[in-house]
């Protein structure tokens, strides 16, 4: 296995997982025994769509944030290249959550990442998603896209 990379050298003002970042989510991530990452999460009124229900877009964000951190913890650097999310459930903003990421494979320098939200005892979104290589340090492309 690689060395783990931290959230703070490969993106320091991250969104979905940096302490720095005053307007972000700030999940902190824990192992997994089975290699994977998980962070649980409380909502707030200010995340949601409809009334007490989470944005799906904040839902796709824990999803990417805690598939990207999965990969951190096998000294993987990447980016999105692909993300499928299956929202079965809506997820609450007033009830604790748990996000779960895990490796599934690799293949021509890709990663294929799996994860899932937890809340109240039953699955409330899945997503799937391929990482392609960044290399830290690395600029992003004019327009804020890394791709």
């Amino acid at each position: 296995m690689k060395v783990p990379v931290t959230a703070s050298e490969a993106h320091p003002f991250c969104f979905a997982c940096s302490a720095s970042n005053p307007m972000g989510l700030a999940l902190e991530f824990r192992g997994d025994p089975d290699g994977g990452v998980l962070a649980t999460f409380l909502g707030h009124a200010a995340l949601e769509g409809y009334p007490g229900v989470m944005h799906g877009g904040v839902v796709a964000t824990l999803l990417d944030g805690a598939m990207t951190r999965c990969l951190f913890a096998h000294g993987v650097v990447a980016v999105t290249a692909e993300l499928s999310i299956r929202y079965v459930h809506e997820v609450n903003t007033a009830e604790p959550l748990t996000v779960r990421a895990w490796r599934e494979s690799q293949r021509h320098g890709c990663h294929q990442v799996a994860a899932e939200i937890r809340q109240g005892g039953r699955i409330t979104t899945r997503a799937r998603a391929t990482f392609m290589p960044r290399h830290p340090g690395e600029p992003a492309r004019p327009g804020g896209t890394a791709l």
